[in-house]
């Protein structure tokens, strides 16, 4: 195991442990905000710090110069905002309000980078119970932060990615433990990295998520390229996130990963999309990647009718049934030649009717569908049902759709099941050969599909039925013959100890 891996886990435990404060005083749903913002913040001040010791080593004798340096940080931090000031006064009266006033001058002091990121906290809340049992529970989690195994400074840890993934790791857990409504914030990270494989991201793309959670999924594809491209960061990332608290969570996620060049915006992206270009209509993308709520009920149909950006022009979806509103929305926001996408949807949007049996058949008359993907049950955290992945292309040109019947091959978990990397590479491989295999995948002609009324449902392409072994009704009557002998012989054989003991006739 190597060094960093070694780093990755101690720190993954140290801040799992940190929760431990928390744990049976305060809901999971609650607490991960003040654990992440609490992670977030010691980041920056052991970068903050580390880079000034450098400095000082360096040009201890002119404090001036020193001062201007620290000017120029990828994050300013105020004096006595850091963690380290908060730390020296945990025993103090008072630790919420100190905490909230260090976040409000670091917001201030980098108002670019974070405006409104910690407006949804409040470590001051009565969240977290009366004022002394909240002063008790936020010194316990200063105290846990400051401990050795998570002095995060760039000297000692080195990579950057190993306090963005401590913080996914955070994520995932949580999203594990928050039941309903984990889906909100959270993709699971292998769904993730089988939807930005089946996009191929490359250099130079702009990519979007216009319901982005906490960024996993962005975080994703960036990574494809920064692996495929020796670190490159020739790429950027847009969200929009309707839920404050977990836009918040991208923005925090996206600087612990080093990615300064994205633009994440906090409102409803069906009601108020906030992703436009300089003429005010919607911005295009190479990209478009979502895992959206399933089945949204209030998705805003009261005013899609009169959708200033012709969204809906294929049809209105169901008042009650948001699926295809966000599919809609991703379709317009495609560039015209490059635009691919790839969205997680439950399987009713492949088979129902209606509205959206019409705004179906238009997406494939068009020819922008290019693959059905049938995911196993039990993926996704706070839902059991099995769901798919819708993959669209603008650069399609053969008029043919690739049905793909992954539901049966996966790592089964006792909550959670699992796609392992070997599920992943057939998947992207029989996406990217396009090809039919015995019981996994079936290319199927426009005309097919029409004969199916535009009905997508995956058994109608992919035959996975497993014809049952034929019985020889001899053989096993010979068997049970055999077995019938064998009975006998051994209620003979008990017959005569009993009568050895005595209770035989």
């Amino acid at each position: 195991m190597s060094n960093d891996s070694v780093k990755q886990e101690q720190i993954n435990k140290a801040v799992w442990n940190a929760c431990d404060t928390f744990r049976g005083t305060v809901d999971p749903s609650i607490y991960k905000d003040y654990v992440l913002t609490m992670l977030f913040v010691k980041y920056l001040s052991d970068v903050y710090q580390d880079h000034y010791n450098n400095y000082v080593a360096e040009y201890g004798d002119t404090p001036e110069l020193i001062e201007e340096l620290m000017k120029n940080e990828r994050f300013v931090l105020p004096n006595g905002a850091g963690f380290y000031a908060l730390h020296d006064q945990r025993h103090e009266p008072g630790n919420g309000e100190r905490i909230d006033k260090a976040l409000h001058a670091i917001e201030e002091a980098n108002i670019v980078k974070l405006a409104d990121v910690f407006q949804d906290i409040s470590f001051n809340s009565n969240k977290l119970g009366d004022e002394k049992q909240k002063n008790e529970l936020l010194r316990h989690i200063l105290e846990d932060f400051a401990r050795p195994e998570l002095n995060l400074s760039p000297s000692r840890i080195g990579k950057l990615d190993v306090i963005g993934n401590a913080y996914e790791y955070l994520i995932k857990n949580f999203a594990a433990t928050s039941g309903k409504k984990a889906g909100e914030f959270y993709t699971p990270p292998e769904v993730s990295e089988l939807m930005a494989e089946l996009v191929e991201p490359k250099e130079g793309d702009e990519i979007c998520d216009p319901a982005c959670g906490s960024a996993s999924l962005l975080l994703k594809c960036a990574n494809q390229i920064r692996k495929g491209a020796d670190g490159s960061k020739n790429f950027a990332l847009f969200g929009q996130e309707a839920i404050g608290s977990t836009w918040a969570l991208a923005k925090m996620n996206m600087f612990l990963h080093g990615i300064d060049n994205h633009k994440l915006e906090w409102g409803d992206t069906i009601r108020n999309p906030k992703l436009l270009d300089e003429n005010g209509g919607l911005k295009h993308f190479d990209i478009v990647v979502a895992n959206p709520p399933f089945s949204l009920e209030k998705w805003g149909v009261e005013g899609a009718e009169s959708d200033s950006y012709a969204r809906f022009r294929r049809g209105l979806p169901p008042k009650t049934k948001g699926d295809y509103a966000f599919i809609l929305h991703m379709i317009e926001t495609m560039k015209p030649k490059t635009g691919r996408m790839a969205v997680v949807v439950p399987h009713g949007v492949l088979f129902r009717g209606s509205s959206e049996g019409k705004i179906r058949q238009k997406l494939i008359e068009e020819n922008l569908l290019d693959a059905v993907i049938g995911l196993p049950e039990k993926l996704f955290y706070g839902t059991g049902i099995p769901a798919a992945i819708l993959v669209f292309r603008k650069d399609k040109t053969a008029n043919n759709v690739l049905f793909i019947d992954a539901s049966r091959e996966f790592k089964a978990g006792k909550n959670q099941n699992q796609l392992s990397d070997e599920n992943i590479a057939k998947v992207v491989d029989t996406y990217k050969q396009r090809d039919t295999r015995d019981k996994y995948s079936y290319l199927a002609r426009l005309e097919e599909i029409q004969e199916n009324d535009f009905n997508l449902n995956i058994p109608r392409y992919v035959d996975t039925f497993e014809e049952e072994e034929e019985i020889d009704l001899m053989a096993v009557q010979a068997e049970r013959k055999e077995i019938e002998a064998e009975i006998a012989i051994l209620n003979e054989q008990m017959a005569g100890y009993l009568k050895e003991l005595g209770y035989g006739a």
